[in-house]
Order: structure tokens, then sequence, then C-alpha cells
């Protein structure tokens, strides 16, 4: 087993197909009037802020009115530069973008640390000073106070920086770990913001190496969240970066999988650029998922497939509503 498997971990390369079919109806997708046999996905570019190219295919994908939803890394260099995409498209109903709290930094040649602390004591920078690459070394060893004076930092910043914040997710799914997720769900509670959180099925949390007692905490934890008002997301699936041939017809098999309910459909989208290449292994994953959302082909597709498409801005309005 990898290391990072043993601490219920996913690569950032592996792809991921969450769902559960025996729950009621989301309360939310009720809510916002939706019947039980509506499939309704939400549509998310991860990563941006990360680099340049991944802000500029996001300019793109928002132009276009494909995406519904993205995430931005604020410790990331190019942070500044997609907060100040979101001031100038402030009254841009397309506009949906929330915080992707990250408290790893995976690559080797490009780095980024918390904004929070300098302190090694908290568990939260490596031998070279910045995010632990991997997540476990967070998940197991990082001091709990100072991981959650990270991620409000993070979240504050991104308000200060004038972002309608819509939602809170977590990069590489550290913060989806027994130790983390109170925090998690706390700073939702907080700030009013729903948190992406799939509904924690058995067999594939026992597949990425969690204990029994760990999948039995991580349950009652997400179960207790939505008892308590907190939307759950009823499935999830990522793109898979570790390849990049045939991307369309990879994410129609994804697309068709996700039955009634609320999928969230996690993809990487970034413009080919030197900078990119010289970085991310898997920039020909990135470039592809950008091609493929920006393509007529793919618009065609998700609307013969039946599937409804929505943001996290509704389910953040329904949950302050409640």
């Amino acid at each position: 087993m990898k290391d990072e498997e043993a601490c219920g971990g996913i690569t950032h390369h592996s792809s991921l197909i969450l769902h559960q079919s025996s729950f009621p109806m989301n309360s939310t997708l009720r809510t916002l009037g939706f019947s039980p046999s509506d499939r309704v996905v939400i549509l998310h570019a991860d990563d941006i802020g990360s680099s340049q190219g991944a802000n500029a295919a996001y300019v793109e994908l928002l132009n276009a009115g494909i995406l519904s939803s993205a995430a931005t890394m604020v410790p990331c260099p190019w942070f500044p530069a997609a907060a100040a995409c979101c001031r100038q498209r402030r009254d841009d109903p397309r506009l949906d973008m929330g915080v992707h709290l990250t408290l790893n930094s995976e690559w080797d040649a490009y780095r980024w640390g918390p904004i929070s602390t300098r302190d090694r004591a908290s568990g939260l920078l490596d031998d070279e000073g910045y995010f632990p690459r991997r997540e476990p070394a967070v998940q197991t060893q990082a001091d709990l106070d100072a991981v959650e004076q990270e991620l409000r930092a993070q979240i504050e910043r991104a308000l200060a920086a004038g972002i309608d914040v819509t939602h809170i997710d977590t990069h590489m799914l550290t913060l989806f770990h027994p130790r983390l997720l109170p925090i998690y769900l706390r700073l939702s509670g907080e700030y009013r913001l729903p948190a992406f959180l799939p509904r924690p099925g058995v067999g594939q949390l026992q597949r990425w190496g969690y204990s029994l007692a760990s999948i039995e905490d991580l349950r009652q934890q997400v179960f207790a969240a939505e008892a308590a008002g907190l939307p759950l997301c009823d499935h999830a699936v990522v793109m898979p970066l570790d390849h990049h041939q045939e991307r369309q017809a990879e994410a129609l098999a994804l697309l068709a999988q996700a039955p009634p309910g609320l999928t969230y459909f996690i993809f990487h989208p970034a413009i080919d650029s030197p900078e990119l290449r010289a970085f991310a292994p898997d920039w020909r994953a990135r470039v592809a998922d950008y091609e493929l959302f920006i393509s007529d082909a793919w618009r065609a597709a998700l609307a013969a497939s039946g599937v409804q498409v929505i943001g996290w801005r509704p389910i953040r309005d329904a949950m302050s509503n409640s």
C-alpha cells in the first residue's frame, strides 16, 4: 500500500468515483425544486490560481458559459490574478468561485506554503519550508490549532480580496480525514459556506486504505453535519490526471454513471504554456480538460445527456436561509 493510501488519501493523479444509491433524496435538491429522478451536476474547475495557464483557462471557460463552479488556491502565486478577475467579474452571474483550502504543495519545481505561520512546530512546513507534498504528513502530524488558523486565514484573504466566496473544498481531499474533518465542518458552519463533502461510501473508503474505525468516525461526522443542515454531494467524479487520451469519451462515460442526485464533476483545466509544462508532469491531462470543456462537441454532448447543471451559489443561498 502506498504511503498516501495508508491514511486514506488519494493521489493527485488518480480518478475518483464516489456514489451511494441507498440514501433518500438529497434535501438540498428538494429545497431547490428538483425531483427525486433529476440528475444534477456541478461542473467544477479546480486549482484556479495555481498557474497563469489555469487562470487563463478559467476565464475562457467562464466566457463560454460552460462552467458552473470553480475554486482558487489562496496560497499560490497566481491567486492575486485570480482574485482580480473575480473583482472585475463580480456582476457576472456565471461567476461562482470557492476557496480550495490548501495544506499540501505536491510539485517538485513549483512550491507554496502557509500564509499564517512559518513555525515548523505547526506541522505545516516540510524540510524545504513549504507545505508537505503528501496528505498523510498533514493529516497525522499537523497541529490542529495551526490547521484551523491557516484555513481561516485562506478564507479571510479570499474575502478581503473581494471574492464573493460560494463554497469551500479541499485540495487533494486532505481535510477528508477523521482528525481534520471537524475543522472543515466548523468553518463551513461559521462562514455559512457549503463545503464539498461526498456521502462516504464504505467500499470506496476501504479501497483508499481507511480502517473500519476511521470509516465509522467519518460517516458519523458527515451524517451529523447533514442533519445539522450542511448540504452533501451524493456523488463525485474526477477527470483523471494520469492520462490525456480519449477525453470526451471518458468524460461522457463518467457523466453517464451519475445517478439521480447531486454529482460534483471535477476537472483541472489549464492552457498549454511553458510554465505549465515546466512544473506539472500531468500538464497534458490539464490541457486536455481545457480543450474538452471549451469544445462545441462537449457542449452538445452535455446538453444531450439529460443532466441539469447548477453551481454552488443557489446551494449557499439555501444553506444561509435554512
